[in-house]
């Protein structure tokens, strides 16, 4: 009997998500993976300062730093900030792989300005008005405030806050990078890298569209205009991923494209999972919005995003 040829398949590659990779909801293995790629660049340094620092800023968002209240912005929130922290990370390692030269410093403060970039929801003790969100259209003037106060009462210098205040001034989508006064092209970078790094922690996580509805409610209290139901921002989020890649890649000058050198370097994916993950939200987002559209709240918890993909 003749043998027959069996055509076969190509196996289907899978990729890993990025929840997949790090526990993003859990803050201490957000460090921890921070803490490995700092020593993929820098094998030698210690990460105490870094470590002190999240710890700091842990304190802050559970209300137990002295004369402020615990963080009560349910998207702008601690795991918000976490994820924009590790996506830092990630872009200056993607970067130095790629040749750039960050040194020990330049990584530290990139660092720490993402760990104080959203301090500005976050109110005082005798702020008695509503909630954090009210401040959403001034949280980087804010956080910029509470840096200088943080700054200064770690020692940092008027140097470091001056670098860190321009970085964090790139996270305000109503600014161009190009109009901020940077003393040289690598601190240009690293705040185009925060800027950045706010946009994809963000828009990648694997709770972004559940959390979409708190942040409709955030801007309601802040009376930011352009948004008349929950709904409507939804529709709107869905073609806002087009405007901010052209924010990423003309005012933020295409540094997210570091990310692929860093996970090809750290996890052997010649990939960028941020963009994977930002894609796959947008289309959930657009299925909902054609196909589902009066029921879209059930359709965002998140064990049917997972079970649509």
């Amino acid at each position: 009997m003749r043998n027959q040829s069996v055509t076969r398949e190509p196996p289907v590659v899978v990729l890993p998500e990025i929840d997949d990779l790090v526990s993003m909801e859990k803050p201490r293995e957000v460090l921890k993976e921070a803490e490995n790629i700092v020593r993929l660049m820098f094998d030698e340094t210690s990460f105490d300062f870094i470590r002190s620092v999240f710890d700091d800023i842990l304190t802050l968002f559970a209300g137990k730093y002295p004369d402020f209240k615990r963080c009560n912005t349910r998207f702008h929130d601690l795991q918000h900030t976490t994820d924009a922290f590790l996506a830092m990370a990630r872009l200056m390692h993607g970067a130095v792989v790629e040749g750039k030269p960050l040194n020990e410093t330049d990584v530290f403060l990139g660092l720490i300005a993402a760990l104080l970039h959203d301090t500005g929801y976050i109110q005082r003790q005798d702020d008695h008005r509503g909630t954090g969100a009210r401040y959403t259209l001034i949280h980087v003037q804010r956080s910029v405030e509470f840096m200088k106060l943080y700054f200064n009462s770690r020692g940092f210098s008027e140097r470091d806050f001056k670098i860190c205040s321009c970085f964090l001034e790139c996270t305000d989508l109503d600014v161009e990078v190009c109009d901020i006064c940077f003393s040289n092209e690598s601190y240009r970078m690293l705040g185009q890298m925060l800027g950045t790094a706010d946009l994809l922690g963000q828009m990648a996580a694997r709770n972004y569209l559940e959390k979409l509805i708190f942040l409709y409610y955030e801007f309601e209290e802040a009376g930011v205009p352009g948004f008349a139901s929950e709904l409507d921002l939804l529709r709107k989020t869905a073609d806002f991923y087009e405007m901010a890649k052209v924010r990423l890649d003309n005012d933020l000058n295409g540094v997210r494209h570091y990310v692929r050198a860093h996970f090809r370097e750290r996890w052997n994916i010649d990939k960028d999972l941020y963009e994977a993950a930002i894609e796959k939200n947008v289309a959930y987002l657009r299925f909902i919005l054609n196909e589902h559209p009066e029921e879209y709240r059930t359709y965002l918890r998140r064990a049917l995003v997972k079970e649509w993909n």
